[in-house]
C-alpha cells in the first residue's frame, strides 16, 4: 500500500488552467486531487516534485501523518504554494483510500449529514442594465441564493477600475435588484477584495438595511485588524476566507467573529485534513461553511464530500450555469452533475471523478495571468 508515483497534469479547460494530480499505490489503488493556486500552476508543480522525492515508498494510508510531514518537513513552513501542493496530494490520498475501501470519501470524514448539497449561483450580468431581469430568470429556474459580481461604468480600457465609481453604480443597482425580487431570495455580492476599509464601509452604508444578505471578500485578508475595523462599521454578514492557506490564518477571523460564512477553498487550505479542522472550529462559533469553488470537477467533488460530512454547511459555489464553466466529458468522463439547484451526494467509492490521462498528455501548457487593474492616476489596484 505504498505510494509508487505522483503525477501532475496541467490542462486548459474553460477559462483557465486546471491543476490535476494523481497518486498511485503499489496495490493498484489511485486517487485524484486538485490544487487551486490559479495562474501559478508551475510553482505548485515544482513544490509537488519536491514532495514526490520522499513521498514515494511511504504508506498511502497515513494521510494525517503525511500531511504533518509535508507541512513541517521544511524550515519555511506554510504559504500558499506549499499548501496548494499539500491540498492536491491530501485530496488524492483521501480518494485513493476511499476507493481502496469501496466507500465514498465522506465516510472517511465521519459519514454524511445530508443527502443533497445546496448551492448558490452567480449572476452573469453585473450590476447595471439587465441585472434585475437576469436574477429574476435565475429565481424562476429555482435558485434561492444568488450572488452578483461588481458593477463599474463602461470604459474603453478593460483594465481600469475605480472603486468609488464602482460603489456608486453597484449600490444603486443592488437597491433596485432587492426591490425587484423581494425579500425571499438570498442576495450577496463578491467584491473580490477590491476595496479599502473606508470604501467598503461607504458601499455597505449606501444601501438600505436588508439589501444584502452577505458581502464576500470586500477587502484583502492580510489584516484581521482591518476586518475588525470594517466589522464595526456595518452589520452586513461577511463571507471571507478563500485566500487563506491554513487553520492558523483562519484563527483570528473565527475567534473574533470577523466572518459569518467561511469561504474555505479545499484546494488551497490543505485538503480534507485541514478543511475539516477549520469546519469543526467554525461549528464551535456558529459559522457555516460556504466553500470557494471556481475550479474543476475534482474541486467540486471534494467540496461535495466536505459539505456532506460537515454539519455546519450553508451553500456551495456552483459555476456550471455560467458561460465557460462546462468541463469536457472527454477529459472528465465522470464528474459531478448539478441536479436543479443542488448536487446529490454520491454513494460510489472515492470522490466520484475520473480523468482522461491520455487526452491530458496531448495538451501543451498555456500561460494564464489574472487581470492587472489600474486606476485613473496610473497606480495599480486589486483584481
Amino acid at each position: 500500500m505504498k505510494i509508487t508515483d505522483i503525477k501532475v497534469y496541467i490542462v486548459w479547460e474553460g477559462r483557465r488552467n486546471l491543476f490535476v494530480l494523481k497518486v498511485e499505490a503499489d496495490d493498484g489503488a489511485y486517487g485524484w486531487g486538485e490544487a487551486g493556486l490559479s495562474g501559478r500552476e508551475l510553482a505548485v508543480e515544482g513544490m509537488v516534485k519536491h514532495f514526490r522525492e520522499w513521498l514515494i515508498g511511504r504508506d498511502s494510508r497515513k494521510i494525517s501523518a503525511l500531511w504533518q510531514e509535508m507541512y513541517r518537513g521544511q524550515y519555511f513552513e506554510g504559504g500558499r504554494v506549499i499548501s496548494a501542493a499539500i491540498s492536491a496530494i491530501d485530496i488524492a490520498l483521501h480518494d485513493l483510500n476511499a476507493r481502496r475501501l469501496g466507500v465514498p470519501v465522506y465516510q472517511l470524514l465521519g459519514g454524511k449529514n445530508r443527502d443533497f448539497i445546496p448551492c448558490f449561483v452567480t449572476s452573469s450580468v453585473p450590476p447595471g442594465d439587465g441585472i434585475v431581469e437576469n436574477v429574476q430568470s435565475l429565481i424562476s429556474d429555482g435558485w434561492k441564493v444568488i450572488r452578483t459580481g461588481i458593477g463599474h461604468p463602461k470604459e474603453e480600457d478593460p483594465m481600469l477600475f475605480e472603486p468609488r465609481e464602482s460603489i456608486a453604480l453597484t449600490s444603486d443597482w443592488l437597491v433596485k435588484l432587492r426591490e425587484g425580487v423581494g425579500r425571499e431570495p438570498v442576495l450577496g455580492i463578491d467584491y473580490h477584495h477590491r476595496l479599502s476599509v473606508a470604501e467598503a464601509a461607504s458601499f455597505c452604508n449606501s444601501m438600505p438595511r436588508g439589501t444584502l444578505d452577505f458581502i464576500e471578500e470586500p477587502i484583502r485578508d492580510e489584516s484581521p485588524e482591518a476586518y475588525e475595523s470594517l466589522r464595526s462599521m456595518t452589520d452586513i454578514p461577511f463571507a471571507i476566507g478563500e485566500e487563506m492557506a491554513s487553520k492558523w490564518q483562519y484563527m483570528p477571523y473565527i475567534e473574533r467573529g470577523l466572518t459569518q460564512f467561511a469561504r474555505v477553498d479545499i484546494c488551497n487550505i490543505g485538503g480534507f485534513t485541514e478543511a475539516m479542522k477549520v469546519a469543526g472550529w467554525c461549528e464551535a462559533h456558529y459559522i457555516d461553511l460556504m466553500p470557494h469553488n471556481p475550479l474543476g470537477p475534482v474541486s467540486t467533488a471534494a467540496c461535495i464530500h466536505l459539505g456532506a460530512a460537515a454539519p455546519n454547511f450553508a451553500w456551495l459555489e456552483e459555476r456550471s450555469p455560467e458561460p465557460g464553466f462546462h468541463f469536457s466529458p472527454d477529459l472528465f468522463p465522470q464528474q459531478p452533475r448539478l441536479e436543479g439547484v443542488w448536487h446529490r451526494v454520491p454513494d460510489g467509492p472515492g470522490l466520484g471523478v475520473e480523468f482522461n490521462e491520455e487526452l491530458a498528455l496531448k495538451q501543451t501548457f498555456e500561460f494564464w495571468e489574472a487581470p492587472h487593474f489600474r486606476r485613473r492616476d496610473g497606480s495599480h489596484t486589486n483584481w
